[in-house]
C-alpha cells in the first residue's frame, strides 16, 4: 500500500533527487535521472558560485536549474496531495479499494502541500529574479567594457 503522504512529504522532501519514486513506482526509472541531472547541474552551479565568487558566468547559469528542480518537486507534491482518494488509489494501490485509506488526505497531507506551495513559489521566483539580475547585469557591464577598450585603445596610439 503506497500512502499518498508519505508519499507528498517523499515528494517534497527527496523530489529534487528522484527518490519519491522509489517509494511510488519500486523503481529507479529514467524519469529519475532526468530529475537528478538538472539537480546536480544546479548543485554545481551553486558550488562554483562559493568558489569562483558572483560573477562566475557559468554559475550563474547552472545554478537556476537547482532552484527549478526544487520548484518542479514541489509542485509534483502538490498534485499528489491534492489527488483524490479515488483516484490515487487506482493509480498507486490498484488490488485496493477505491476508498481505501491509504489514499485519504489528513492534516499531514495538507501540511505538506501549503509546505510545498510557499517552498516552490518561493524557490522558483528566487531562481527567476536572480538569474535575470545577472543577466541585466552582465548586460550593462558589457558596453562599458567596450568603451574602456576602445579609450585605451585611443590614447595608447
Amino acid at each position: 500500500m503506497k500512502n499518498k503522504t508519505a508519499a507528498t512529504w517523499l515528494t517534497l522532501v527527496t523530489g529534487p533527487l528522484g527518490l519519491h519514486r522509489l517509494y511510488l513506482f519500486r523503481r529507479f526509472d529514467v524519469l529519475s535521472c532526468l530529475q537528478l541531472i538538472p539537480t546536480l547541474l544546479g548543485l554545481y552551479g551553486v558550488l562554483r558560485a562559493r568558489e569562483f565568487g558572483v560573477d562566475d558566468q557559468l554559475s550563474w547559469l547552472l545554478a537556476p536549474c537547482l532552484g527549478l528542480s526544487v520548484a518542479a518537486s514541489s509542485l509534483t507534491a502538490i498534485v499528489y496531495g491534492l489527488m483524490d482518494a479515488e483516484k490515487w488509489n487506482n493509480r498507486f494501490n490498484p488490488g485496493a479499494a477505491t476508498d481505501d485509506a491509504a489514499g485519504a488526505s489528513g492534516w499531514l497531507t495538507v501540511g505538506a502541500v501549503v509546505i510545498a506551495l510557499l517552498m516552490g513559489a518561493t524557490v522558483l521566483l528566487s531562481s527567476i529574479s536572480v538569474g535575470f539580475q545577472r543577466y541585466f547585469e552582465y548586460q550593462a557591464e558589457q558596453p562599458s567594457a567596450v568603451a574602456m577598450t576602445a579609450y585605451f585603445k585611443k590614447s595608447a596610439g
